[in-house]
């Protein structure tokens, strides 16, 4: 088990975007999971809280975050997922969040995104970038370990939905979300693949979701979720937004993005969206971190389709 002095010091050198050695790792993932796995598939967070949307590896954006937002742990965080892939640096990015979950556990939360999974990572850049650091899977097959014991979503003052992506039609109350075996690999359809891959748009009902995963939702399923569990709003991640962050359906879902410049060439500006005590919301925006060897994403990772 690692003491609080070596979890210092896995941060203190992932703070400066080198990665730890690989025996650290294992050792850090298994603390991760000991905390991880105690928690439940919906949290509950209190404010005044700070939720972040993708970030994707670009890890040195992440430190822009955390100069604009503040550090960890005067802050309190919500990080909505997608840690990895695309990004230059998703193992320093995920390992860093990862240690500073186990250092200071009450003042992150950390729950699941689709890029959160074996499949996807193996695709989109998070699989290779570890067999290129490291020179064997090991590191991979940790991390994905860990994403497995993520939660699915979290509750802000028993008001404010947090979730990646959004709803599911196989869903309508939290309890249901609760009674999820969450610790698997992430499936193709059903409600736990909704809870991650749904989007919101301006239509009734459902529809179908052209990423081949999740659904579409409409408006008036948002006020029937919402109503029947007597939440205020929902908020999540997901999709790209220029201006950092997006509302639909008069305030009900805030979409917010946190990876500037998405894959070093998007252009978008990014957000953090602050919750203070009295659920008030306020969004800072931020601009890519100055860094010129932060790399570029392949090609190949920038579908027309933004996953």
């Amino acid at each position: 088990m690692s003491s609080v002095s070596d979890i210092d010091r896995h941060i203190e050198t992932l703070r400066t975007c080198k990665p730890i050695p690989e025996a650290d790792v294992k050792a850090l993932c298994e603390k991760a999971k000991e905390i991880l796995s105690a928690e439940e598939s919906v949290l509950h967070a209190k404010a005044p809280i700070t939720i972040c949307g993708d970030i994707h590896g670009q890890y040195h954006d992440l430190i822009e975050l955390f100069k604009v937002g503040g550090d960890i742990p005067e802050t309190n965080y919500l990080f909505m997922g997608d840690f990895v892939d695309r990004g230059s640096h998703s193992v320093e990015t995920f390992l860093l969040l990862l240690a500073y979950k186990v250092r200071y556990p009450d003042r992150i939360v950390l729950i699941r995104g689709n890029h959160e999974s074996r499949q996807i990572t193996q695709v989109y850049g998070f699989y290779d970038e570890c067999l290129r650091k490291y020179g064997s899977a090991n590191v991979w097959q940790c991390c994905t370990d860990v994403f497995d014991h993520l939660s699915l979503s979290c509750l802000i003052e028993d008001k404010i939905f947090c979730v990646h992506g959004g709803l599911s039609p196989s869903i309508t109350t939290l309890d249901e979300i609760r009674s999820i075996d969450r610790t698997i690999e992430v499936p193709h359809d059903g409600p736990m693949c909704d809870l991650l891959w749904s989007d919101p748009e301006d239509m009734t009902g459902w529809g179908i979701s052209p990423r081949g995963a999740g659904y579409l939702f409409g408006g008036d399923v948002v006020k029937q979720f919402l109503q029947g569990n007597n939440l205020s709003k929902i908020c999540r991640a997901h999709q790209l937004v220029m201006e950092g962050y997006k509302s639909h359906f008069d305030d009900l879902v805030i979409t917010v993005w946190s990876a500037p410049n998405y894959c070093y060439r998007c252009g978008n500006v990014a957000a953090i969206m602050r919750v203070d005590e009295g659920l008030r919301q306020e969004f800072v925006i931020f601009q890519d971190a100055p860094v010129a060897d932060r790399g570029m994403a392949p090609k190949s990772m920038v579908p027309e389709y933004f996953l």
